[in-house]
């Protein structure tokens, strides 16, 4: 009894931790509300809004050729995955004044799958960096 207690709760503990782990795979499904305006990959051009490649780490504001608000350009913001997260969920809350105009997401099992799905592309555009 007192093993099949203790496999019950090491079970619920591994669901618990995989169902708030970063799921890459469904932060591109996520991206997808993104697509209109961002694009991520080695082929990616500045449209409505800038690249995301190596979105973290990068200063607010600093993507070559891509027109920003002086809201966002002078926010100070250096983008990591708490800064981002706080963003996503209402941007014009974040950094008033800024362009992007998206509603937002709140679910944060949704923002902490788009942040692993973003985290993949370096500078270059490419996988892995």
């Amino acid at each position: 009894m007192i093993v099949r207690s203790i496999l019950v709760a090491t079970s619920l503990v591994a669901m618990t931790a995989s169902a708030s782990a970063q799921d890459a795979a469904a932060g591109e499904k996520s991206f997808n509300k993104c697509r209109a305006c961002h694009q991520v990959g080695e082929t990616a051009k500045n449209v409505v809004g800038p690249v995301l490649n190596g979105l973290f780490g990068r200063k607010s504001g600093m993507v070559a050729g891509y027109n920003y608000s002086d809201a966002n350009k002078n926010s100070g913001i250096t983008w990591d995955e708490a800064v981002f997260a706080d963003y996503i969920k209402d941007p014009k809350a974040k950094i008033p004044g800024t362009k992007m105009t998206f509603a937002g997401i709140k679910n944060e099992q949704e923002i902490k799958d788009l942040t692993a799905f973003l985290k993949q592309f370096g500078n270059d555009g490419k996988k892995g960096n």
